[in-house]
C-alpha cells in the first residue's frame, strides 16, 4: 500500500464543509466514495484543513493510502475521478509521496482570501459577501498591520474547540481593491477555527468607523471572542494557497518517474 497526494479545488457552496459528518454532504465524503468505487477498496482521505460549510478552496491538498493496480496509471485515475465527481470538485493531479508525508501536518503556510463588494453581483452569487457601505480601506490596512504585531488570536477563535494553543504566526495581512469590490488576503503558519471570518468582520468594523485602531488593540489584547466583531458569512472565503517543503514534491516526482510507488 502506498501514499498519494491529491491536488484539488472545490466550490463549497453546496457542501457542509470538508470533513465527513453523518448524513451530511461533504467534500471529503465525495472524494472517499469516488476513490473507493474506482479502486474497489475502502479509501480514507486526509485533508490539509477543515473548511467550514460554504467555504471554497481554489488550492487544496489531501492524501490517501491505497493499492493502485498496475493497469491504472495516476493520470487515468485523475481523469476517472473528474468524470465521477460532481462539477463543483476538480482534481488537478495525483502524486505518489513518501509513506510519512502528511497533507495537514506537513503544510508550512496557508493563505486565505475574503471577497466583499458594495455592489450586487449576480454572476458571483455564493462567492462574495455584499456589504452596504463603502469601507475606508486605508484605515483597514493600518488595522491589518496592527494584527501582524500579535501572535495570540484568542479573540478571533471559535470557543470550546480542541486547540492546544491560539498562537499563529502571521506572514501577510492586507486589503486590496479588485474590479468589483475588495479582497482581504491573510497568510499564516496556521489558523484557528473561524479566525479569518471574525478577523474580517472586525476589520470591516474599523473600516466603517464602528471600531477605532485603539479599540482593535484592546480587542486583540482582551483574548476574548466576545470582544471581536461579527463573523462574516462563509460565502466570501477562499483557501487560495497551501505551502509545503519542496522535498515532498521532489520525492513525489522521483517516485513517479522511477515507479517506486509500486
Amino acid at each position: 500500500m502506498s501514499r498519494f497526494f491529491i491536488h484539488l479545488s472545490y466550490n463549497g457552496a453546496s457542501y457542509n464543509g470538508w470533513q465527513c459528518q453523518p448524513g451530511l454532504h461533504t467534500v471529503q465524503a465525495s472524494l472517499e466514495e469516488t476513490l473507493s468505487t474506482l479502486l474497489r477498496q475502502e479509501v480514507s482521505v486526509v485533508g490539509c484543513g477543515r473548511t467550514d460549510t460554504g467555504v471554497h478552496a481554489s488550492d487544496f491538498y489531501a492524501h490517501f493510502d491505497a493499492d493502485i493496480p498496475d493497469s491504472m496509471d495516476l493520470d487515468t485515475l485523475t481523469m476517472k475521478m473528474n468524470g465521477m465527481l460532481p462539477p463543483d470538485i476538480a482534481i488537478f493531479e495525483l502524486w505518489p509521496v513518501a509513506a510519512n508525508a502528511h497533507a495537514r501536518f506537513d503544510a508550512t503556510a496557508r493563505t486565505y482570501q475574503y471577497h466583499v463588494s458594495d455592489r450586487k453581483l449576480p454572476f458571483r452569487q455564493g462567492q462574495y459577501c455584499r456589504i452596504y457601505y463603502r469601507p475606508d480601506v486605508e484605515l483597514m490596512n493600518r488595522a491589518a498591520k496592527i494584527l501582524m504585531e500579535y501572535e495570540d488570536f484568542t479573540s478571533f477563535a471559535k470557543v470550546h474547540t480542541q486547540n492546544k494553543t491560539n498562537i499563529c504566526h502571521l506572514m501577510e495581512a492586507h486589503w486590496d481593491r479588485e474590479e468589483e469590490g475588495w479582497v482581504f488576503t491573510i497568510r499564516s503558519n496556521r489558523f484557528l477555527r473561524n479566525m479569518v471570518r471574525s478577523v474580517v468582520g472586525t476589520l470591516l468594523d474599523v473600516g466603517r468607523g464602528k471600531l477605532s485602531l485603539e479599540g482593535l488593540v484592546a480587542t486583540i489584547e482582551a483574548k476574548d471572542r466576545s470582544a471581536a466583531g461579527t463573523s462574516m458569512p462563509a460565502c466570501g472565503l477562499f483557501l487560495t494557497k497551501v505551502e509545503y517543503p519542496a522535498s515532498i514534491f521532489e520525492a513525489s516526482k522521483t517516485m513517479k518517474h522511477t515507479g517506486e510507488d509500486r
